[in-house]
């Protein structure tokens, strides 16, 4: 049995991050490196993957650069051929690519706006998923861990189809967790709550919707990337081994009130 100074090292250990490089997925992709993984450093353009993964080596820290725009099939096919070229195996995958085109009433969204968020944040997670449950049932057994949001579950405003997506994600986590049991790939989601990242900025940084957002956040206060890692490390690690389908609201309580 493994004693807990165990648990959560990643020695040997192949993760794939998409969004690695900022915000949430970076702040992941650098934890689970500081684990001692190898990380597959990924987002849409290479250069970006390149600078990142450089930063990581800088530091001690073993990355690879691969870049992959979760919305064109060809390029998810692409990055898991190049995967199991390279390493021959995959441990971790961290979903955290993704979308949100359009910012207002729900009824206003535009179609291109739609499917591109279909297409990234449901079909770019369903067929990531896919291919990754795969490769490590080959080799044994991983695990996946979703970033859906706490928007999954009580919609954002004027964000209706992102938050159709991330329910969809929370529901794809539980359909692939029963699934891939027996292939011994756990599959878990992250719900984060209002982050302070790029990403969010809409909402983050400005005063009004900020004020109202933290009114229902008993924390009273906006999350910084890195608190979302510590629980994608659980997920990742032999710390959790026996969790699956689960969906860990981090959060600050906003889904509490």
């Amino acid at each position: 049995m493994k004693t807990t100074t165990d648990l959560f090292n990643l020695q040997d250990k192949v993760a794939l991050v998409t969004g690695a490089t900022r915000g949430i997925g970076l702040a992941c992709a650098e934890l689970l490196a500081s684990k001692g993984a190898t990380v597959i450093i990924s987002s849409r353009k290479q250069d970006a993957c390149e600078q990142i993964a450089a930063q990581f080596q800088a530091d001690g820290l073993k990355a690879v650069p691969m870049a992959c725009h979760l919305g064109e099939m060809e390029q998810i096919e692409a990055l898991y051929q190049q995967i199991e070229a390279k390493f021959g195996k995959l441990d971790i995958l961290v979903n955290n690519g993704a979308t949100n085109p359009h910012f207002g009433p729900i009824y206003d969204t535009d179609l291109a706006a739609f499917q591109k968020t279909c297409d990234v944040n449901i079909r770019g997670y369903f067929y990531m998923s896919s291919h990754g449950c795969k490769l490590m049932a080959k080799n044994g057994g991983g695990s996946i861990i979703n970033v859906a949001s706490v928007n999954g579950v009580i919609p954002g405003l004027y964000q209706g189809i992102y938050s159709i997506t991330k329910a969809a994600v929370i529901s794809m986590t539980k359909a692939f967790a029963k699934e891939c049991a027996p292939m011994k790939v756990r599959v878990n989601a992250l719900l984060p709550g209002a982050t302070d990242t790029k990403f969010a900025s809409a909402l983050v940084h400005n005063d009004a919707i900020r004020n109202a957002l933290l009114q229902h956040v008993p924390m009273n206060r906006v999350a910084q990337p890195s608190e979302m890692a510590g629980t994608v490390l659980y997920l990742a690690s032999e710390a959790s081994s026996y969790t699956t389908g689960a969906c860990i609201n981090v959060d600050g309580g906003y889904l509490v009130v």
